[in-house]
């Protein structure tokens, strides 16, 4: 007979009764079968008001366990569930399971649900240059942790399919190239990460045998997957060690053309893709044998002419129990190192960072403890990077735990569904957050900027005209829409261009550099004097790619003296368990 602590105890019969308030109070947890949106309601809000921001609930709910979401240039959201973290709705459990989708039109307060022809639960998955999204990647079958005393546990095992979402039909299709579009082994919880020329490149994720697949590949559109690229690291002085990635590394593409591994282990790479080789850059402050920031985020902070488009880059939280640290290296140094950023006012595991047009960073959602709702976090706060601090952003209503998403919304506004306390369940009541800077002082709706024409697409090293009537703009900005999961967004960037202010509008550039602004569709944001942003017209940047020359960093060439990253075979939910998927 198994015992359990007093303190497990207590803090079971909390979960519970937090769950069934919730349930009480409006069916806030919902099954993932649990039908279509609720009855049509008043918008409910949480109260707050300037200088947070306001929150508010919509009127209808999340059908679908949204695990994966992404911004298309339509304007609507597609949501990606699958299975949606529920083993009876995925095979073998269930032969005939319901792999769902869904696309949310906000403007229409409408959300459409269609099957998918496989389990794309804990996909890869980003918009590609001609704004249709790519999905690689996915469930073969569910793991489940062994008894105490009992056998191995069984591990979560990787799809390597990929397909293609188009926005203009609405529809999934098989992803271009040999094999049908599949990589060359599965992927469970594979990071997409764009490249300056458009190419899109999948990173780690689990096979088809539950082992780390520590490998890249290389998307090209019309062409499918190139061959696979080790992940181990060059230059070390010791050439048994052995790299393994975690999964959904936290990747970003600098303006260099390199992409960089920044989280969730305190070893941090940097990949050239013109000599498709990994080296070691720097190492993290938080961290080492036992400290990871696992479920933590990570975010490339706004690229703008002020900055030089230095790149900077900001991990936080992440962790069982969470951490409330944050750490920022500088990525146009040669030698570049980890500096302790501010903490967060609560330690948080499993939340969500999402750039503002202000050029500030939303940080909502999350826990102390992953996967307990008795330690959520419904008080969320705003990175600034201009003064290197977080303030206060005000009080969301619903717990956003595992799974959960957040977006940018063209109206400057930001999105919050999703939620997964445990296997078979999740939060379905929709957020939205309106920043401060759609409120004057006193609350009242603020005069925003206004775009009255602006073009359809721009080429690299371009001046084009916005027209606007407004003449107190202080920047134009271009925001990729994101594309989130598991508390890291792959799309999400943020570059602000030089403008020259004219009768009627203005002239912006767009810089020659296309690592600055991959190819695809983009946000413009017109921001005024005091920080007002407009609604954003879609542009989508194209023209040859004209990237820039690799920077020649450093690389460190000493291994660490524990092991960086151990996990071979991976279990999920439920935690607290899930801790164990790092000590394999």
């Amino acid at each position: 007979m198994t015992m359990i602590s007093s303190a497990r105890t207590h803090a079971l019969l909390a979960a519970l009764l937090m769950l069934f308030a919730l349930i009480g109070c409006g069916g806030g947890i919902s099954s993932p079968n649990s039908g279509g949106a609720a009855p049509a309601q008043a918008p409910s809000s949480s109260g707050t008001a300037p200088p947070y921001g306001k929150w508010s609930t919509l009127p209808y709910t999340m059908p679908i366990n949204p695990i994966h979401a992404a911004l298309l240039h339509t304007g609507k959201v597609l949501i990606v569930s699958g299975s949606g973290n529920d083993p009876n709705n995925a095979f073998p459990s269930n032969t005939n399971p319901d792999y769902e989708s869904a696309i949310w039109d906000p403007q229409a307060g409408k959300i459409t649900t269609q099957r998918v022809a496989w389990d794309m639960f804990c996909n890869g998955m980003s918009v590609m240059a001609d704004g249709r999204v790519l999905i690689n990647g996915g469930t073969a079958t569910y793991g489940a942790l062994a008894p105490v005393g009992g056998a191995s546990d069984i591990p979560f095992t990787g799809l390597g399919n990929s397909s293609i979402f188009d926005p203009a039909t609405g529809s999934f299709s098989v992803a271009e190239g040999p094999n049908q579009g599949n990589t060359t082994h599965g992927r469970w919880y594979p990071t997409l990460t764009e490249l300056g020329d458009g190419r899109m490149m999948s990173t780690s994720g689990l096979d088809e045998n539950g082992n780390t697949n520590n490998t890249s590949e290389i998307y090209t559109t019309g062409q499918g997957w190139g061959a696979e690229i080790p992940g181990n690291p060059s230059g070390l002085n010791d050439p048994s060690f052995t790299f393994a990635f975690p999964l959904y590394p936290r990747m970003h593409l600098l303006p260099t053309g390199q992409v960089f591994y920044s989280a969730p282990s305190s070893a941090t790479l940097v990949f050239d893709p013109s000599h498709q080789a990994w080296s070691f850059l720097a190492w993290t402050i938080y961290g080492g044998a036992v400290e990871e920031r696992t479920y933590g985020s990570s975010v490339l902070l706004p690229l703008t002419p002020a900055n030089n488009y230095d790149p900077k880059v900001i991990i936080m939280g992440g962790d069982n129990p969470a951490t409330n640290t944050t750490e920022i290296i500088d990525l146009g140094q040669i030698s570049p190192k980890w500096q302790e950023g501010p903490a967060m006012a609560q330690a948080r595991v499993e939340m969500e960072a999402t750039l503002l047009p202000n050029g500030k960073v939303l940080v909502a959602g999350g826990s102390a403890t992953d996967e307990d709702v008795t330690t959520a976090s419904l008080q969320a706060e705003l990175y600034d990077p201009a003064t290197n601090s977080f303030s206060s952003a005000g009080a969301n209503s619903f717990p956003r735990l595992y799974h959960n998403v957040q977006l940018l919304l063209p109206d400057g506004t930001v999105f919050l569904a999703g939620g997964n306390p445990q296997q078979g369940v999740y939060e379905k009541h929709i957020e939205i957050y309106q920043p401060a800077y759609l409120f004057n002082s006193d609350g009242s709706a603020a005069m925003r900027p206004t775009i009255s024409s602006a073009p359809a697409s721009i080429t690299y090293g371009s001046t084009f005209a916005v027209q606007t009537p407004n003449t107190d703009i202080a920047s134009v900005v271009l925001i990729k829409p994101g594309s989130v999961t598991h508390s890291f967004d792959m799309d999400q960037r943020f570059v602000g261009l030089s403008f020259t202010v004219q009768n009627g509008g203005l002239t912006a550039v767009l810089p020659q550099n296309s690592n600055l602004t991959p190819p695809g569709y983009y946000m413009l944001f017109l921001v005024n004097k005091i920080g007002v942003p407009s609604i954003a017209k879609f542009v989508q940047v194209t023209g040859a790619p004209a990237p820039v020359a690799a920077i020649e960093f450093k690389p460190l060439t000493a291994p660490p003296s524990y092991v960086i990253h151990r996990p071979r075979h991976v279990t999920e939910s439920p935690l607290p368990l899930r801790k164990q998927m790092h000590i394999h």
